[in-house]
């Protein structure tokens, strides 16, 4: 396996079938059990309104800031395996789901491939974004010069959707 020294990378994750915020526990749990993953942080949860015109129930939302020595499609393999462990079945696009997560940021890294764009080429797009990994940036732990352009892009930005606070922070692994 491919390692690289540790960096940062920003999850997004929702889930808007069955008990979410149970779900979302478990799934950064599980996240921070994986080799390769030393810490896992996250922003409070949001409740959003689903995109895409599919009739659904509302999501919640958060951002995960995760520090890793897997390399971006790495962490990208691992978080589709976790989508699946939690029942994850991709039928409709921007359809209802058990789990969602994606890799919006990777410290460092610009790039484009067939599995994986960084940035997130919609995360600029999307409250249920930007409102959590807002939050979570403004830590002291990810004042990185890396996320200073992510920062003001995030600024400028003018997504659409409303999203409301629905919880805590889930504990980070320190």
């Amino acid at each position: 396996m491919h390692r690289v020294a540790a960096r940062q990378a920003l999850v997004g994750a929702g889930a808007n079938l069955g008990d979410r915020a149970a779900t979302l526990r478990a799934a950064t749990e599980r996240l921070r059990g994986l080799p390769g993953i030393t810490h896992v942080e996250s922003s409070a949860l949001y409740e959003t309104e689903p995109i895409g015109g599919v009739d659904q129930p509302p999501f919640l939302n958060l951002v995960l800031g995760v520090e890793t020595t897997l390399a971006p499609e790495q962490l990208l393999q691992q978080l589709l395996a976790l989508e699946q462990q939690f029942g994850r079945v991709r039928t409709v696009r921007w359809g209802p789901r058990t789990l969602d997560l994606d890799l919006l940021a990777y410290e460092g890294e610009t790039r484009t491939t067939t599995a994986l764009t960084l940035p997130h080429p919609r995360m600029f797009e999307r409250a249920f974004v930007l409102v959590p990994l807002q939050e979570l940036l403004a830590r002291s732990r990810f004042e990185r010069p890396a996320w200073a352009e992510l920062r003001q892009s995030i600024a400028a930005a003018q997504p659409v959707g409303g999203v409301t606070l629905r919880g805590a922070t889930l504990p980070s692994n320190e």
